[in-house]
């Protein structure tokens, strides 16, 4: 059912876009790239061979990946692909 000026299945639109959006952003997030260090880029300690051959890539040791993934990023939360109804309301 759609209200206003938007068509059926808009809401439905707006909702699994902002999900495919989130899912990207957090895939390119994740995925380190290119060869794995064999030292931590922060703190120099050696990261090990597991690691490294477990996680392609991988930049950081253990320690210092836990602590940027506990700082959390502000976010605006606000859905940019809102239709002018879901805006005026």
């Amino acid at each position: 059912m759609a209200g206003g000026w938007a068509k059926d299945g808009a809401v439905s639109e707006q909702i699994e876009a902002s999900i495919s959006d989130e899912l990207a952003r957090l895939k390119t997030r994740r995925a380190p790239v290119g060869e794995s260090l064999r030292h931590c880029a922060d703190c120099e300690e050696e990261i090990p061979e597991a690691r490294r051959q477990a996680i392609p890539g991988v930049k950081l040791c253990i320690d210092c990946q836990q602590d940027r993934d506990g700082t959390l990023r502000a976010r605006s939360g606000i859905n940019r692909r809102g239709s002018k109804d879901s805006q005026l309301k």
